[in-house]
């Protein structure tokens, strides 16, 4: 089966999605190893060697190659559901849901890949990818923030989404009901930081801004020691 990659003229990186479907239907039993990877290229009619061209950094590519695959669905699916015109509990909710719908479709798998990036040397690249998923979240739902806010909402949506996610994977109830009873719980830690910001920016209206006035402080104490200097 090999001469198969032989009669195909595309490139390493275009048989990328090939390749983690194949591995994926190998992943629940094997779960992310050569084993998967090994079985996908004889599926596939392709080498390993072929396969390590297209992905060079290993499992950490191909499961960032998955993962990020999964996101870009979300984006798709919120796109074409009018997210705009919701309220910010409505969009975050929905899209927590529809990740979690889009994720049943791999549900073993998905819960392969948490285990492996729960292993301590995996740890930050887990890390990185729930980061990458709440700022899709957040983006999606409108977020324009550069400030601290930008962080401290992702910070927080990785925490809902994270624990969501592992209650998901757990749940054996009809249709997920239990699961979606926990989203609305920890929904309401989105929206408390929420409730709290818009209280702290009524409650500072009119007053200055707290970086410029530092900066004043700052530049302004040295502008005064470079005059005393030169007199």
């Amino acid at each position: 089966m090999a001469k198969l990659v032989l009669e195909d003229d595309r490139t390493p990186d275009e048989w990328r999605q090939d390749i983690i479907e194949a591995i994926l239907i190998h992943v629940p039993f094997d779960g992310w190893g050569d084993n998967a990877i090994n079985r996908a290229a004889d599926d596939l009619g392709l080498t390993r060697g072929f396969i390590d061209l297209a992905f060079p950094k290993g499992l950490s590519n191909m499961i960032t190659f998955f993962l990020e695959g999964l996101d870009q669905k979300l984006i798709e699916g919120l796109r074409v559901r009018g997210i705009e015109k919701m309220r910010i509990r409505d969009k975050i909710s929905l899209a927590i849901r529809l990740k979690l719908e889009i994720n049943d479709a791999y549900r073993e798998a998905v819960h392969r890949t948490v285990t492996w990036l729960a292993m301590p040397l995996n740890v930050p690249l887990g890390a990185k990818l729930l980061w990458k998923t709440a700022d899709v979240m957040w983006s999606m739902a409108g977020d324009t923030a550069t400030d601290y806010n930008h962080y401290t909402k992702r910070g927080i949506l990785s925490g809902v989404y994270s624990s969501t996610l592992l209650y998901w994977l757990n749940d054996n109830s009809v249709g997920y009901e239990d699961t979606w009873a926990f989203l609305d719980r920890r929904i309401e830690n989105v929206m408390q930081f929420e409730k709290v910001k818009s209280k702290v920016v009524k409650a500072t209206e009119g007053l200055p801004d707290v970086a410029a006035v530092l900066g004043q402080w700052r530049y302004g104490d040295q502008q005064k020691k470079d005059k005393d200097g030169d007199s």
